[in-house]
C-alpha cells in the first residue's frame, strides 16, 4: 500500500521510505535505499550474462569443428599413404614407360579417382581453419573485457552484496521505528481499489495485524446490514475471491466500523451501543453503551446514514467520535479500552457533528473535513495532546464525489475511503519528528 513520503522522486530503481519536513514544508531527510532485486538488473551483471552466453555459443561451436577437423585429419592420413603409393608407380612408370604404361595408366587413373573426394575435404579443412583462427581472436577480445569488468566489479560477488542490501534494509526499517507521531501535511490520490456495492460503506484492514497479514473487511450498506465478507488480501479483495463471511448477531448502524487487534468494533443499530465482535471466536466478546451519545440520525456527519457514532483507531489506541446534548451536539472525542470499551478519557471539541463532512484520528489529533461532497478539505483539527484546536486548509480530491466513509490506517499510513460506491486509498504526508537514541 501506501507509504508516507514527500514530493521528492528518486532515480528509478531505488525507493523512498520515509521523509521529514519542517514547519513549512520543507523537505529535510528523506530516507531511499535500491530495491531489493536491484542488484538481479544491474547492467553490469546483464553484460556478464551476455557475455558468458557468448563464450558458450563459442565453445559449442569449436568443439564442432574439433570433432570435424579430426575426422578430416584422419582421412587425409589414409590419403597420404595412397599418395605415396602413386609416386612409387610414377618411377616404376619413367624406368619402363613401354611395357608397364598401358597397366599402370589405368591403375593410375583407379587412385586419381580415389583422390578425388580429398579436394571438398581440404577446401572444407582450409574454411575451419580460418574459422578456429577468428574465434580464438575473438576469445582474446572477450577474455580483456571479462577481466575490465571483474576489476571494475571489484571483490564483491552478488550473493554477499544481496546480504549486505538486506542488512541496510533492516537497519532502514529500525530507523522507521523511531519516527515518532507526525503532523497531517498533505492527502494525495485517490488509488481506486475497486468498484463495488452501494453508494455508502466500509471496507477496511487490521492496523494491528503483522505486516504478512492483510487481510480485508468489507461491510456494505449503511443499516440493516449484519453480514462481514473476509479476504485474505487486497489481490483477493479486487478479484472478489472472499475467503469466509460472518454473520454478526446484531445490525450496524452508520459506515464507521473500526477492525483493530482481531476484532470488529461497530455501533449497534438504533442504539448508541458499542459491539466487540471477535473473528477468531465468531461471536461478541463486549458490548457497551457509550453514555449520552446521540444515535439513529440525532448526531450524524452531514452525508446522514446514521453516522452518529464513528469508530476509529491510530497509533495509540482506539477511539470513538461522536457527540452529546450536554455539548450542545458539538464533537466529542473519547479513548476507549479495546478489551472492555471503557472511556478512558474525553475531550469535548467546539465543531458541530452536522456540520463535519468525515474525520478521522492521527496520532491523537482529530481531522475533520468541511464536506462530504466535492471542494471537501481537512479544516479543523483538534490536539488531544495539547486539548487545543486549529483550523487548516489541507484539501483532498473527492472523486466521486460523495464520500461516506473516511478512516486512518496507522501500520499502511493511509486512508481508506468509501467515495460513492469506489473503494479508494488516500496517501498521506505527515511531519515527523526523528527521536534519537539519547533522547528520553
Amino acid at each position: 500500500l501506501f507509504a508516507s513520503f514527500s514530493t521528492i522522486r528518486p532515480k528509478e530503481g531505488w525507493q523512498v521510505y520515509s521523509s521529514a519536513q519542517d514547519a513549512d514544508g520543507r523537505c529535510i531527510c528523506t530516507v531511499v535505499a535500491p530495491e531489493q532485486n536491484l542488484c538481479s538488473r544491474d547492467a553490469k551483471g546483464r553484460q556478464l550474462r551476455q557475455l558468458l552466453e557468448k563464450v558458450q555459443n563459442m565453445s559449442q561451436s569449436i568443439e564442432v569443428l574439433n570433432l570435424r577437423t579430426q575426422r578430416d585429419f584422419q582421412y587425409i592420413m589414409r590419403m597420404e599413404s595412397q599418395i605415396k603409393g602413386l609416386r612409387s608407380k610414377f618411377r616404376q612408370i619413367e624406368s619402363d614407360r613401354k611395357t608397364l604404361v598401358n597397366k599402370n595408366f589405368q591403375e593410375l587413373k583407379g587412385k586419381m579417382e580415389s583422390l578425388q573426394p580429398l579436394i571438398p575435404v581440404l577446401e572444407q579443412y582450409k574454411t575451419d581453419s580460418k574459422l578456429i583462427s577468428q574465434f580464438k581472436e575473438e576469445i582474446r577480445n572477450l577474455s580483456g573485457v571479462l577481466m575490465a569488468i571483474q576489476e571494475e566489479m571489484g571483490a564483491y560477488d552478488y550473493e554477499e552484496l544481496q546480504q549486505k542490501i538486506l542488512h541496510l534494509e533492516n537497519r532502514l526499517h529500525s530507523c522507521m521505528n523511531k519516527l515518532t507521531c507526525g503532523k497531517l501535511m498533505k492527502i494525495t490520490g485517490p488509488l481506486t481499489v475497486k468498484t463495488s456495492g452501494t453508494r455508502f460503506g466500509a471496507w477496511m484492514t487490521d492496523p494491528q495485524a503483522s505486516p504478512k497479514n492483510n487481510r480485508v473487511w468489507y461491510m456494505d450498506s449503511y443499516t440493516n446490514n449484519n453480514i462481514v465478507k473476509e479476504y485474505k488480501s487486497i489481490a483477493d479483495f479486487v478479484a472478489g475471491v472472499a475467503s469466509r463471511t460472518y454473520n454478526l448477531p446484531f445490525k450496524w448502524a452508520g459506515t464507521n466500523h473500526m477492525v483493530y487487534n482481531g476484532s470488529l468494533y461497530y455501533n449497534k443499530m438504533q442504539s448508541n451501543i458499542i459491539v466487540r465482535y471477535s473473528f477468531e471466536l465468531g461471536q461478541v466478546v463486549t458490548q457497551r453503551a457509550l453514555e449520552s451519545a446521540g444515535f439513529h440520525n440525532v448526531y450524524p456527519y452531514t452525508w446522514g446514514g446514521f453516522s452518529d457514532i464513528d469508530l476509529m483507531a491510530d497509533e495509540l489506541g482506539l477511539w470513538a467520535v461522536y457527540a452529546t446534548n450536554q455539548n450542545a451536539g458539538n464533537i466529542v472525542i473519547s479513548q476507549l479500552n479495546p478489551d472492555t470499551l471503557q472511556i478512558l478519557k474525553t475531550w469535548n471539541t467546539e465543531y458541530s457533528k452536522r456540520n463535519a463532512g468525515e474525520s478521522f484520528m492521527i496520532c491523537g489529533t482529530l481531522y475533520i473535513t468541511n464536506s462530504h461532497l466535492t471542494g471537501a478539505k481537512v479544516y479543523y483539527a483538534y490536539s488531544t495532546k495539547t486539548s487545543t484546536y486549529e483550523y487548516t486548509d489541507i484539501p483532498f480530491h473527492n472523486q466521486y464525489f460523495h464520500m461516506s466513509m473516511l478512516d486512518y490506517n496507522a501500520r499502511d499510513r493511509a486512508l481508506y475511503g468509501w467515495n460513492n460506491g469506489h473503494q479508494v486509498l488516500f496517501n498521506v504526508t505527515l511531519f515527523h519528528i526523528i527521536k534519537t537514541d539519547d533522547d528520553s
